[in-house]
């Protein structure tokens, strides 16, 4: 990820959602396994565009919780796609969350998710067939 102050997404803006009462723990913040998973599937709606078809997760390489998610809080994601190998493509990934329209946002999370591309027989296929 870039070393600055985060203020700023780098990437697209590929998904948002609201974080609801049902994905919270007992203190009343949104469970770090809902963040990752709303990241994974920004993740891989980046990567499918990019692979023009049918991508899987094959490793988180990093993940660092910046900041907590708060019930109503909209998770605004931000992709970057930073790497691609012949069936591989690496996203850096940016999660943001909007507290209210007055405060802005906040960066809360970031990862690098790589994917590989894969072909109607469920296996590796290279990027650009």
């Amino acid at each position: 990820m870039d070393e600055d102050d985060g203020s700023e997404p780098h990437g697209e803006l590929t998904i948002r959602t609201v974080a609801m009462p049902a994905d919270t723990n007992p203190s009343g913040d949104i469970f770090g396994g809902w963040v990752l998973s709303q990241m994974d599937i920004a993740g891989g709606v980046a990567a499918r565009k990019f692979a023009k078809g049918r991508v899987v997760t094959v490793a988180v390489t990093a993940m660092t919780f910046i900041a907590p998610v708060k019930v109503g809080d909209v998770l605004c994601v931000y992709t970057r796609i930073t790497k691609t190998g012949t069936t591989s493509i690496t996203v850096e990934i940016e999660a943001f969350a909007r507290r209210s329209e007055i405060s802005g946002r906040e960066k809360v999370t970031e990862g690098t998710f790589v994917y590989v591309a894969l072909g109607k027989d469920g296996r590796p296929r290279p990027l650009g067939s």
